[in-house]
């Protein structure tokens, strides 16, 4: 009766990550850290979880003599949330 949640999106930073980067282009890391008040190395960690997943793609330059790393969001990443995002209103529609 219920579709089962996808275990990588249903945490609560990787979903606020996916979250974010559903509404954009793209995201540096340091916004994602402010808006989801992460600390540094457990989002580095959840982001790694997306990308091996397929979900995010990381890309990792120098932006005036500072590391700065930008995530976005691939197609595979945006199915699962879509489908997420249907499981979660399976749930919320039952009476």
């Amino acid at each position: 009766m219920f579709a089962e949640l996808d275990p990588i999106l249903h945490s609560q930073l990787r979903l606020a990550v996916m979250s974010l980067l559903i509404g954009v282009k793209e995201a540096e890391f340091i916004f994602i850290k402010e808006k989801t008040n992460a600390t540094a190395g457990n989002l580095s960690v959840q982001i790694q979880k997306l990308k091996e997943a397929g979900y995010i793609d990381v890309v990792k330059e120098f932006k005036d003599n500072y590391p700065n790393t930008t995530c976005k969001i691939t197609p595979k990443g945006i199915d699962a949330f879509e489908a997420y995002v249907k499981a979660l209103q399976q749930y919320l529609q039952v009476k």
